[in-house]
């Protein structure tokens, strides 16, 4: 299905349209992935009100019932009742589908992300709505917790994320950037979080983890969670951290920066140069400042953009769709509450 804004708005002109528009992204045209969250039966029936409205509605003052446009389900087997916002990051909103529609549009489509702010506007929503709202559609961008390991030729790098120690008040008393404590970094102390990225040159796939630091063990610990090392060959800049890491890959090549050797051959780490510089542009330009509690999210959300930009941005909001399930994300514990 090609999904643009333009798109949207013919086939969408109200709440039910919303709806509808909706379970056909989750369930298929003709509702064949359709099952029950509840229990994962197949066997479901729409709930057609008498008075042969969408939904139950609420009674009013004179007893009459509301129209309502929430379309919901019942379980053969179970008897539970869901819609298609059940067991979703959707699950539980008070905001208009068609207005999640439009900012998921966006998401799949805006090469630098979309902020908070834009999603209040646009909405016309609160700040912490917009910023809910935004957080959501990143779960839906994870990776699948259970996909296999990388193979192939891997390219491993390093960046540091947040301010520079020289754009800091001579008080020291401005906001802290994102960080993990301080640490020595080009000759200078900084309290930047540092973040390695790994790109599969095959595939095109990159995986981003925020780390506390660069040391040797730190580094092996996620690549050994992410690449199959030894069936994989590994291509890193000069760094000693990845000297006795490479010697677990069926080889190691790297470039050597210090002696302005970016390319040799087939090795470089230009892959990794080139996701940084967007990831960068995108979190100064668009979101301003992340902090470091919510920065895998934000990583998961450039991880899935450059994984899958290749691919259109109909393609990609369908993937969205398709991650949605299962994901729930609640405001109170994403404050630590």
């Amino acid at each position: 299905m090609k999904l643009t804004l333009a798109e949207l708005r013919k086939r969408v002109t109200d709440e039910s349209d919303a709806y509808l528009l909706m379970e056909q992204l989750r369930w298929g045209d003709d509702r064949e992935r359709l099952s029950c969250p509840h229990c994962g039966n197949e066997k479901a029936y729409f709930l057609t009100p008498k008075d042969g409205t969408r939904g139950t509605g609420k009674p009013k003052a004179d007893g009459k019932r509301t129209q309502s446009v929430r379309r919901v389900w019942k379980c053969a087997k179970c008897r539970k009742q869901f819609s298609v916002l059940t067991n979703t990051i959707f699950h539980g909103t008070k905001v208009a589908l068609a207005d999640w529609l439009t900012v998921m549009v966006l998401m799949a489509s805006a090469k630098n992300g979309i902020s908070a702010r834009e999603v209040e506007r646009l909405a016309g929503v609160t700040p912490e709505t917009a910023w809910f709202m935004l957080h959501r559609l990143r779960e839906s961008m994870k990776r699948d917790p259970l996909v296999g390991m990388l193979r192939g030729t891997i390219t491993a790098d390093e960046t540091f994320i947040g301010g520079k120690p020289g754009n800091k008040h001579q008080q020291g008393k401005t906001r802290q950037p994102v960080g993990a404590g301080a640490r020595k970094h080009g000759g200078g102390t900084t309290h930047m979080q540092a973040v390695v990225s790994l790109v599969s040159r095959e595939t095109g796939e990159v995986r981003s983890v925020a780390i506390p630091d660069v040391t040797g063990a730190t580094l092996r610990k996620v690549i050994a969670e992410n690449v199959d090392m030894a069936e994989s060959t590994l291509h890193t800049d000069a760094a000693g951290q990845y000297r006795p890491l490479g010697r677990e890959f069926a080889s190691h090549e790297y470039v050597d920066h210090g002696m302005k050797e970016y390319v040799r051959g087939e090795v470089t780490t230009n892959h990794a140069e080139g996701f940084f510089s967007q990831l960068k542009r995108s979190l100064d330009g668009t979101h301003h400042h992340v902090s470091r509690v919510h920065l895998p999210r934000y990583l998961a959300e450039f991880d899935f953009r450059y994984s899958t930009r290749k691919l259109s941005d109909s393609a990609r909001l369908q993937m969205m769709m398709d991650n949605a399930e299962g994901r729930r994300l609640t405001y109170g514990p994403m404050l630590g509450q």
